[in-house]
């Protein structure tokens, strides 16, 4: 279940193009933030061995893994490497069920409801709606009306502390941020001020909800 690392602060750091020698100073500073959840793209320069620094050095309390998995060997390299949480842009059902099998959290990339469907049959444990940019919040809360209540969606691409409020009123349970909150060559204290509007702007929406 992912519910325990969404009540903190349900937003996912995706850290894509992060390299092994920035990855644990970018992950302190990021989880400093309130972050709790960081997925290391596999196109990133040597991601397992960044996914195995910050898992050692953030601990348990911190949900560490990939992005951009592909494949089975995808899921097995990560979980080699400590990682605990496998997000993917499609929802290939057997990558889905090697995550599972593995003992890993599983959040599959979906853009219609057959897919989402199909990838909770799979066995994953929240959906992310992407490319968010190609949806709307109005789709979402028609995807609402129909798939179950529990399952949390976490629409993906193109979200800012500024766009959040209309998606969580049509039944977003968080969100996965990219580039908005980290890219290469970025400075780390701007990725610090990244994090932390998009901590405010969310505890600001659960204070006026």
């Amino acid at each position: 279940m992912l519910t325990p690392w969404l009540k903190p602060l349900p937003l996912v750091a995706i850290l894509r193009g992060l390299t092994p020698d920035e990855a644990v100073a970018t992950g302190h500073a990021i989880v400093e933030a309130g972050f709790r959840m960081l997925e290391v793209p596999l196109n990133s320069p040597r991601p397992i061995d960044s996914i195995a620094r910050l898992a050692k050095a953030l601990g348990p309390d911190v949900l560490v893994g990939a992005g951009t998995v592909m494949t089975p060997a995808n899921v097995v390299a990560v979980a080699d490497a400590g990682g605990r949480l496998i997000v993917m842009p499609h929802a290939d059902t057997m990558v889905i069920r090697a995550a599972k099998a593995a003992g890993l959290l599983c959040v599959p990339g979906v853009a219609t409801p057959t897919e989402a469907f199909a990838a909770l049959d799979a066995g994953a444990d929240a959906l992310k709606l992407f490319p968010a940019e190609q949806s709307a919040p109005a789709v979402l809360k028609a995807w609402r009306a129909v798939l179950p209540r529990e399952v949390p969606v976490m629409p993906v691409g193109g979200i800012s502390p500024d766009n959040m409020a209309p998606w969580v009123a049509a039944g977003a349970a968080g969100f996965g941020i990219g580039s908005a909150l980290f890219a290469p060559g970025r400075s780390l204290d701007d990725t610090i001020q990244r994090a932390r509007a998009f901590a405010q702007a969310w505890h600001d929406l659960e204070t006026h909800a």
